[in-house]
């Protein structure tokens, strides 16, 4: 089921399956938009409820619009702040109309619907714009799931008909939770209403991998084979590679800079952790062979030392190798297509990564015994 492609948006073109880097506020934690580029990032990722609360759609807009406001002129997802229903369920009532948040910075209240959410993102110009939905958390009871899926279904509709402006992708979402009928259910009538792509939400939320797996597998056949198929949230490299042999495009994670900023690197053998005593005097580069800046330049013994002093430059440095890392998996995704060796090239790249996995979890056992 992987597949080459390419994504054309008003703001240029994005080869498929890509991954977009996550730039909830307007900015890449830490990373300028030229070292985003050097990384290889076609396209990024930022998120609607969070500009709304700062610094607000009316100053974007005043400024240019959302590419200008972060000097960024390639393409940009925004989505809708449906997962947000999820991550700050404790600050949210839910109703059939929409969503009431308790803003986490000062309890303002901020009130999402679906026609509110698809007209911030007409005014914010992103290139791709997501359809208010409800991750559903896991686990959690069917009846609570059925909602969750009536109500991302009848947003959809309302957010189709309040979408004002032909040069912005409108994305449908899937929801569901592992629950495969409820899925094919949703996915049915999602496709129906005829979006410009589709997503699948309400996954990476406690599930697992295999039941992920699963649920994609299963999914992804009832999607249109022309239009792009977007995993929200998702995920470790395995995550990835799995899911493009199941036939998704699209992937957004905040893991290669979240992990950065602590001091854990991304490699084809493993994950690096920079702090450990291991890397006192180590004048290796984080991979050899990696071109990235960071690896191009700093030892890990450098890296290191600037994590141990609360110097910026180490999380900088180790979110940009990161970031790298990540892309060049997608390129190695790419030409594997391309050359007709994907499925063989993913058996053998995913069962080193479960091999590295299980070895990573035996000696978490070890440390905790």
């Amino acid at each position: 089921m992987a597949r080459r492609g390419i994504l054309t948006t008003a703001h240029g073109q994005v080869a498929t399956p890509a991954f977009m880097p996550v730039g909830t506020a307007g900015a890449v934690k830490g990373i300028t938009p030229e070292q985003l580029k050097t990384t290889g990032a076609e396209i990024m990722l930022s998120n609607t409820y969070h500009l709304i609360l700062r610094p607000g759609v009316e100053t974007i807009e005043k400024l240019g619009g959302l590419h200008e406001f972060m000097a960024w002129d390639r393409p940009i997802l925004t989505d809708s702040g449906g997962y947000q229903v999820f991550s700050l369920s404790p600050l949210a009532q839910i109703t059939d109309d929409g969503v009431e948040f308790a803003s986490h910075i000062n309890g303002s209240k901020l009130n999402l619907t679906a026609e509110s959410a698809t007209s911030i993102q007409n005014r914010l110009g992103a290139d791709i714009i997501m359809c208010f939905d409800q991750c559903a958390p896991f686990p959690c009871d069917n009846a609570t799931l059925q909602k969750a899926v009536d109500r991302t279904v009848r947003w959809a509709v309302q957010c189709k008909k309040a979408h004002s402006r032909k040069d912005q992708m409108l994305f449908g979402i899937v929801q569901g939770g592992i629950d495969l009928p409820l899925r094919e259910r949703c996915t049915k009538e999602i496709v129906d209403l005829n979006f410009d792509g589709y997503a699948l939400g309400g996954l990476s939320v406690g599930e697992g991998h295999d039941n992920m797996i699963k649920t994609i597998e299963h999914t992804v056949p009832f999607l249109p084979e022309d239009k792009p198929r977007y995993l929200m949230g998702v995920g470790t490299p395995l995550d990835i590679i799995t899911a493009v042999h199941a036939g998704i495009d699209m992937f957004d994670c905040v893991l290669p800079t979240r992990n950065g900023r602590n001091a854990f690197a991304f490699t084809g053998n493993g994950p690096v952790r920079l702090r450990n005593n291991a890397h006192i005097n180590d004048p290796a580069p984080i991979e050899q062979g990696c071109d990235c800046y960071c690896c191009e330049n700093f030892s890990r013994a450098a890296l290191r030392h600037f994590f141990n002093v609360g110097e910026m430059l180490g999380p900088i440095m180790v979110s940009i190798h990161n970031l790298r890392f990540y892309q060049k998996l997608m390129a190695q995704i790419r030409q594997a297509i391309e050359n007709t060796q994907f499925n063989k090239w993913a058996d053998e790249t995913g069962e080193k990564y479960r091999s590295l996995e299980l070895l990573k979890n035996t000696q978490n056992s070890a440390i905790s015994l």
